[in-house]
Parts: C-alpha cells; structure tokens; sequence
C-alpha cells in the first residue's frame, strides 16, 4: 500500500525483522522526546532488549510501519490475545492497537489513519472479533475517523489504582 504525500511516497506494510531495532527506537524516541520520561536504561539496551522481545513476541505482538525515503517514519502494533472459547466458537480472538505512533514532520498527513487500516486489515484477516485501543485524548478523533467508536461494554481498570 502505497501513496504520495507531499513530495516522499509512504509505503505502510508488516515490519521486516531487520527493521525491529529502527521499529523500538520509535517508541524510545516517543516517550523519551514527546513524552519526556526518564529511561532506566539507555537507548542502545532498550533497543537491544526491546527488538529481541518484538522477535520473541512476534506471533501475538505483529509490527507495521510507514516507511518514506527508507525512513520509518510510523509504527503500530497488532497484539491478538486467545479468548476463552464459547459453546459457538472454540477459536477465539481479540485485537488490540498499541503504540501507534508518526513522527511530527510527518503527522496531519494521514500516515496514522493509515497504520490503524493496515492494522484493522490484519486484525480481521487473522480473525479477530474485535480490536481495542487505549489512547491520548489528543488521539481520540483521529481513532473515531478510522473506525473506532466508544462502546458501552467496554470498561477500564488502572490495576495500579485499585484498592
């Protein structure tokens, strides 16, 4: 899947394995740059550590990129998860979105929209009932546009705030 924006063409696809290490220094970039948080370890052993563990993962945790110019410049993973079988189905699956992310010279340009169709494509293709995704405030309408909509069963519990 490829189109041009502006003057690079942006191809969005499943991450080659040699790709892993450019793939997780995104989410280093991401949280260290945008976000700000103080890492406990330094880039070269999060990338270390963090590509052996997509490789490892790789079977439940599927990696897509936006690549422009060789340059992944986006990323979004699929991480499908066995549910409990019914008396109407014994193979069951759930999707779900995590750390979809575009650089910012490359934001407002669809490249996230993008990564969340090739996403919901692989999601269904693997069969998956549904895909959910927990997300920034600033990302809710970019979500909404590409097939996202709150839903009245789905509820949240931040383990780390319960009683």
């Amino acid at each position: 899947m490829t189109s041009r924006t502006d003057a690079a063409p942006i191809e969005v696809r499943p991450a080659h394995d040699d790709e892993l290490e450019r793939v997780v220094r995104l989410r280093w970039l991401w949280t260290v740059n945008d976000r700000g948080e103080r890492p406990d370890m330094t880039e070269a052993e999060y990338v270390s550590a963090a590509a052996g563990w997509a490789r490892q993962h790789a079977a439940s945790h599927v990696a897509f990129v936006a690549v422009a110019d060789a340059e992944i410049v986006g990323m979004a993973w699929l991480a499908l998860a066995p549910r409990v079988p019914t008396t109407r189905s014994l193979d069951r699956l759930s999707g779900d979105l995590q750390s979809c992310y575009v650089v910012p010279s490359f934001r407002n340009r669809g490249v996230g929209g993008r990564l969340v169709h090739v996403v919901l494509d692989a999601a269904r293709e693997r069969g998956a009932e549904h895909v959910t995704v927990h997300t920034s405030p600033d990302s809710i309408a970019m979500y909404e546009r590409n097939g996202f909509e709150p839903h009245a069963r789905l509820l949240f519990a931040d383990t780390a705030n319960i009683a």
